[in-house]
Parts: structure tokens; C-alpha cells; sequence
């Protein structure tokens, strides 16, 4: 068996600034950027007569969002752009801007009346009923035990 020796190569200062920076900060922080790039959360409920779907979305508008049903796809997608100017001084402007979207998709089951999809926003939270075709609905059956 060979043994090798192993030569450490200590790395430069400003890599070790960055790697310290990096994981004491968010990543935009350390890439020096302001974004945000997020996948809102989902929960979905099944009810008898239909589906229904929240996503979490605080601080959106109903105008950021867009949803679409397309060959059994439900697409959510929101996008808010907000731009400050500042002209404070005239030999000088600023301006910043942050930018946010997202996309989510899900596939639709052929049990969904499609053309019965409705959504609301209210309070940070998207809803969006998809209910279900008639003849899926779970109906009450009278079922008769036989005592033995």
C-alpha cells in the first residue's frame, strides 16, 4: 500500500470572505442582488362535490395572477414588479427594483368539470374551486346490516 501525502492549499481571503458571507446571509445578500424567487405553498382539499386548492400569496393583487387550463393542466402564475425612482438631487438617481414571480402547475383529473373552475383571493390566500363532474359525487347509500 502507498501512502500519499496530502498538501492543503489554504484559500485566498476574498474566497474566504465570500464562503463566510454566504452562509452567515441570504443568498441574494451574498450574490449582492434583491430577488425573490419563491413556490408559494399548496394545500387541497377533497369535499364531496369538489376540490378545493389554497395557495399561500401575501402581498400579491388579484391582477398579478394568471391561471390557465390547458390539456388537463391548471397553471398558477403571479408576477409583481415594483420600481421607486428617486430624483431627489438632479445630478443623481436612484432606483430599485424587485421583482417576484412564480409558476405552479398541476394535472387535472378527468373527474373535474373544467368549465366550472372558479377562483377568489382575499387576504393573502388564492382560492380555486374545481368541481367535480356530477356523477363523482359521493352520494349517501342506505346500506342494511344483517344481524346473525
Amino acid at each position: 500500500m502507498t501512502y500519499s501525502k496530502f498538501h492543503s492549499v489554504p484559500p485566498s481571503t476574498s474566497v474566504n470572505k465570500w464562503i463566510d458571507t454566504l452562509f452567515n446571509t441570504t443568498l441574494a445578500d451574498a450574490m449582492g442582488t434583491d430577488f425573490t424567487v419563491s413556490s408559494p405553498a399548496v394545500n387541497i382539499e377533497e369535499h364531496d362535490t369538489h376540490f378545493l386548492m389554497s395557495l399561500a400569496a401575501p402581498g400579491l393583487e388579484k391582477s398579478d395572477f394568471n391561471i390557465n387550463m390547458e390539456n388537463d393542466y391548471l397553471t398558477i402564475s403571479a408576477e409583481k414588479k415594483s420600481e421607486t425612482e428617486d430624483k431627489s438631487n438632479s445630478k443623481f438617481t436612484r432606483r430599485e427594483f424587485n421583482y417576484s414571480s412564480f409558476k405552479r402547475s398541476f394535472q387535472v383529473d378527468e373527474n373535474i368539470q373544467q368549465d366550472g373552475i372558479s377562483a377568489t383571493y382575499e387576504n393573502g390566500v388564492l382560492s380555486i374551486t374545481l368541481p367535480k363532474k356530477e356523477e363523482n359525487w359521493k352520494k349517501p347509500t342506505a346500506t342494511t346490516i344483517e344481524i346473525k
